[in-house]
């Protein structure tokens, strides 16, 4: 049991789509890949964690259209501004070796070399596309695939696409893919094999559409100007180029992929077909060796629905650990919801683990364990004791937890590993119960036994901590330190369970670990930040510069400056921008006045105002009608948007009065 095996271990999260900031969701899969990381770490493998985000596509070109920037630009926004995903990394303590953006210079010429391999070979060919298309989903679908004519992936609409594109070859891998899928344990949890297999590979697995013209934003194909690469074949090969596949940025692909066949991806089931349909019969494709494992994990439910960006309906992992903190919602996370299936989110059942698992049972037998060795030894455990049968049944269930947590890590499920800590912590809490250490505390004769049952409290707790480290690493550390346990001793050859051989155990009281929450008081904060969140946001003013040129005041006095009422109004024929005024300037004579405003104002709502116009500028042709004249109007920029805005006075003031 404490022989430490030894190895290359790579393992990755899916690329994120950087459309809008991550939410909970994504934390969940990230957190669940750097808690298997830390394991394997722990157990001595070389571990190499890549994560990163997939950043090319249709659906971001919009997006940045709509925010005004470029693309680049609004992913950059996402995934390095304050609070976006590498600072949530960061927060969510995620030990990733590697960080891969698809816009990587890198990457990109990889994919381009990917592309043409695979077209040389003949399996990438030229054709027309058309069908139905996917943009959140970037998916392409038959019409036989859709639930109720809609993407059945996510259940939005899809739209006709029909334009040149080149296939690859998918269907000359269907045999090879359904042999990996239904005789190898390729693809975890097993009901996801049936899915594949019955919805995509016996109704006939199609050639698979692998270019677009329809947007720029994407790698381009370099043979074909005016094509750009799928983005999924773009992001799978993620997982190879940051191993230096096709590039010289990186060396370590034949290390940790090409003769590693410890290769694992965690991914969410919404995306399990490209990774274990399309994915594979790339590689096969490249002659590259296939991964160990595709684990397509459960959703997190809000509400009985699945989160999602676009929906609005998403969980903020910002706010949650910074107000219950990070290892808190680490542990929740991993705690709460069996891996492969899904699970129902809520922040009643987050108070609610903290409160029971960490705060009641974990925090509170740490807390007495080292308070009582304070108490009764001066935080000094040294040789010598008195053993009693009660000790070997702790030991037996401590010997028997550990196995049962490595056999439940590798299989990757987690919460039934922790579950297994807990029985530990549950039955060391009982212990205390048990023999009573403020009643053998009384008597000089039966400290030999106190002190070997405070030996065997803090021996349950190192093991404990050593367990938990992958899920929550600072807090086992914190532990770890209180027990004054040294590094040998925090290893996974320690593991063993050997109170007696720990020549001296000195603990040090800490800060409490897990301090209790009121249920109450946090659900009534939670609801007032979410309703401030979900809040109009106040719009971005921008104004126009100020000019450094100045105007002596006789020249300002020239501008004759009158108050003028709409009598008609009407939208020029043949013009976009144009609305034609009659005006009563007070003169006894109707003036006429064109303003490009036309898309800022319906003609009708004008009718009947007073505004303001400058009525001494030299006469103007406009779309052959003349112009004598100008309104006045303030002019800003509202969230990247012009805006413009007639100056309107009181309609008590006169036509034709002076403004000064």
């Amino acid at each position: 049991m404490c022989n430490q095996s030894k190895g290359n271990y790579y393992i990755t999260t899916p690329i994120y789509y950087p459309s809008d900031k991550l939410h909970i969701g994504h934390t969940y899969c990230t957190v669940a890949t750097d808690t298997m990381a830390r394991y394997k770490r722990l157990q001595g493998y070389n571990v190499k964690f890549l994560t990163g985000t997939d950043e090319h596509g249709q659906k971001i070109e919009d997006k940045a259209k709509e925010a005004g920037v470029t693309p680049q630009q609004f992913v950059d926004n996402i995934v390095l501004s304050p609070r976006g995903v590498l600072d949530l990394w960061k927060l969510m303590n995620i030990s990733n070796d590697r960080f891969i953006r698809t816009t990587d210079d890198y990457h990109v010429s990889a994919i381009q070399k990917i592309f043409k391999k695979m077209y040389d070979k003949g399996d990438i060919y030229k054709g027309t596309y058309k069908g139905k298309y996917c943009k959140p989903c970037e998916s392409f679908w038959t019409e036989s695939q859709l639930v109720e004519g809609k993407c059945p992936d996510c259940g939005r609409e899809v739209q006709d696409a029909e334009e040149e594109a080149y296939f690859f070859r998918l269907s000359k891998y269907a045999g090879r893919i359904q042999d990996l899928l239904e005789n190898t344990d390729f693809l975890e949890p097993r009901s996801r094999v049936n899915e594949m297999v019955n919805n995509f590979i016996k109704p006939g697995l199609e050639d698979l559409c692998v270019s677009r013209t329809s947007f720029t934003w994407g790698v381009p194909v370099d043979f074909d100007p005016g094509h750009v690469v799928y983005v999924w074949i773009d992001a799978l090969s993620n997982y190879i180029t940051a191993l230096g596949y096709e590039n010289d940025k990186y060396d370590d692909y034949d290390q940790f992929w090409k003769s590693n066949p410890n290769v694992v991806h965690f991914v969410g089931k919404e995306i399990v077909r490209f990774h274990s349909i399309i994915w594979p019969a790339m590689l096969m494709s490249l002659e590259e060796p296939l991964p160990r494992k595709v684990y397509g994990h459960g959703w997190l439910l809000l509400d009985g629905g699945k989160m999602s960006k676009s929906k609005g309906n998403v969980v903020d992992p910002y706010i949650l650990a910074e107000r219950f903190g990070v290892d808190a919602l680490r542990f929740f996370l991993m705690r709460s919801f069996p891996f492969g299936s899904d699970g129902n989110f809520s922040n009643e059942l987050l108070i609610s683990t903290i409160n029971t698992d960490l705060a009641n049972s974990l925090g509170n037998l740490v807390s007495r364990t080292v308070a009582m060795n304070q108490k009764y030894f001066a935080g000094q455990l040294g040789q010598g004791g008195q053993s009693a049968p009660l000790d070997e049944e702790l030991k037996a269930l401590a010997q028997e937890v550990m196995a049962n947590y490595e056999k439940q890590m590798d299989n990757y499920q987690f919460s039934v590993a922790l579950a297994e800590v807990f029985r530990l912590i549950s039955r060391a809490n009982k212990y205390i119960d048990e023999t009573t250490p403020w009643v053998l505390a009384k008597r000089e004769e039966d400290k030999p036994r106190l002190l070997t049952v405070m030996k065997n409290l803090c021996e349950c707790i190192r093991l404990a901590a050593i367990l938990l480290s992958p899920v929550m690493p600072q807090a086992s550390t914190a532990i770890l330190d209180q027990l004054g346990v040294n590094e040998q001793g925090r290893s996974w050859n320690a593991r063993c369970y050997c109170a007696d051989e720990q020549a001296l155990w000195t603990t040090t009281p800490g800060a409490p670990l897990f301090p209790r929450i009121d249920m109450d008081k946090e659900l009534a904060a939670l609801e007032e930040i979410s309703a401030a969140a979900q809040a109009p946001a106040k719009p971005v003013l921008e104004i126009e510069p100020y000019t450094d040129e100045q105007v002596d005041f006789d020249t300002f006095c020239k501008s004759d400056l009158r108050a003028v009422k709409v009598k008609e109004c009407k939208k020029v024929k043949k013009s976009d921008k144009l609305l034609q005024f009659i005006l009563d300037d007070g003169s006894g004579t109707d003036r006429q006045i064109l303003s490009g405003i036309a898309k800022y104002y319906q003609p009708e709502e004008l009718i009947g105002k007073t505004l303001v116009a400058i009525v001494n500028l030299p006469p103007r042709k406009m779309m052959s009608r003349e112009s004598r004249g100008m309104l006045l109007s303030a002019i800003h920029t509202e969230n990247g948007e012009e805006k413009l805005n007639l100056i309107m006075i009181s309609d008590e003031i006169p036509a034709g009065s002076k403004l000064m």
